[in-house]
């Protein structure tokens, strides 16, 4: 995200706990000159006007609860924390109000688009403050795509966007590992990257996850054998099953693609498991696990 500010014209200050990370991104050519280093991390206060925006993007809980309050204790009233993690949005609303009393304002931004956002752009859902949205839009817009981000409401609202989106994300890439698992395993030889790249045009099942599905068929072959079906959740599905259980609402099909990426872990692999892990590693660079 410091990458497509930065070329989207905007001057840009990064700091990381590994200094060389944030060293290595100023020394870009394409960002010299809009990229400068924090270091240590209070130099924001020097190198940034008022109100200063700061991003964060960590681990959702513990990391994040402490990255706040190392940002809180640098920055100055009116300034504003952005949180780009993938928190749960009771923690937003939380660190709203706990950021308020220093007064400091609060943007929540969930953001999909993964390993590939510096290319195509994040979609962006973000709760706070209209206002203080407002005065952050001008870098939401360079970060996302046309059309590809959305003021949702007060602080949590954009995280609890993003929950949702990321529990809908579960369901349908458990319907594609299926799908292809039943393929692979009828009586027809078929090439599946093609049959991905031919769904992708003009079927109704076209979609982004299902070109990342052809991408790595491509790269790894029809039967997948150097994935292990062993698929994570980092915890948006957990929650969006958690919040249709508070509101009485069914949701079958995220529910137990959940459960099924429990059972993933417990069992030998399948290739629907195979399937899944090999998307998420295609769009969010999620680890695969290694095979024993």
């Amino acid at each position: 995200m410091a990458r497509r500010a930065a070329r989207g014209g905007h001057d840009v200050v990064v700091w990381n706990r590994t200094e060389s990370v944030a060293t290595d991104v100023a020394a870009e050519e394409e960002n010299k000159g809009h990229v400068t280093v924090a270091e240590p991390l209070d130099r924001l206060i020097e190198m940034v006007d008022a109100p200063r925006h700061v991003i964060i993007s960590v681990p959702s809980g513990a990391a994040t609860d402490a990255m706040i309050e190392q940002v809180a204790g640098v920055l100055e009233p009116g300034d504003v924390v952005v949180d780009a993690g993938n928190s749960r949005f009771h923690d937003s609303k939380r660190h709203a109000a706990e950021l308020a009393e220093k007064g400091l304002e609060w943007l929540d931004m969930g953001v999909s688009g993964g390993i590939w956002g510096l290319e195509v752009g994040f979609c962006a859902m973000l709760g706070g403050k209209r206002e203080v949205f407002e005065r952050f839009e001008p870098v939401v817009q360079t970060l996302a795509p046309k059309g590809g981000y959305l003021y949702c409401g007060p602080a949590g609202a954009g995280h609890y966007t993003k929950m949702v989106h990321n529990g809908i994300e579960y369901g349908i890439m458990q319907a594609y590992g299926e799908g292809f698992d039943i393929l692979h395993a009828g009586e027809y030889d078929l090439d599946l990257a093609a049959v991905a790249r031919m769904w992708n045009n003009g079927s109704v099942i076209r979609s982004w996850l299902l070109e990342l599905a052809g991408d790595a068929f491509e790269k790894e072959g029809n039967d997948l054998a150097d994935i292990t079906g062993w698929v994570a959740d980092s915890g948006e599905g957990r929650w969006t099953v958690a919040e249709a259980i508070d509101h009485d609402v069914p949701a079958p099909i995220i529910t137990l693609s959940l459960l099924e990426r429990f059972r993933s872990r417990r069992s030998p692999d399948s290739y629907a498991d195979r399937v899944l892990a090999a998307l998420r590693n295609e769009f969010g660079g999620h680890a695969i696990k290694e095979r024993e």
